[in-house]
């Protein structure tokens, strides 16, 4: 079996990410998150089955003092899926084209 051999950490993945996890909880443009409602809640609302209700999940959202930079962010990184900002993956589309139209 080929591949990278990742020596300088023995393929532990947490050590791996540990600099990754230190720079975005000291970024401040993602200073955001901490304030998301969404992490106090089951994340499972927010990822809902296809066909799913999202009812819960924009509840949520609608209450979130932080609802529009979740919602930039999910834009900007053109996140597929789950409730960001409010909104779902079809209405993050619509409102990304409304956006590029003025």
């Amino acid at each position: 079996m080929g591949g990278f051999i990742d020596t300088q950490y023995n393929g532990k993945l947490e050590q791996r990410l540990q600099p990754l996890i230190e720079w975005m909880e000291s970024n401040n443009a993602l200073s955001w998150r901490n304030d998301a409602l969404c992490a106090q809640t089951d994340p499972e609302a927010f990822f809902p089955g296809k066909g799913g209700s999202t009812q819960e999940a924009k509840k949520v959202c609608a209450d979130c003092t932080v609802r529009k930079q979740c919602l930039e962010w999910a834009v900007e990184h053109d996140e597929r899926f789950g409730i960001w900002g409010g909104m779902s993956e079809r209405e993050r589309r619509r409102y990304k084209k409304r956006m590029r139209q003025q």
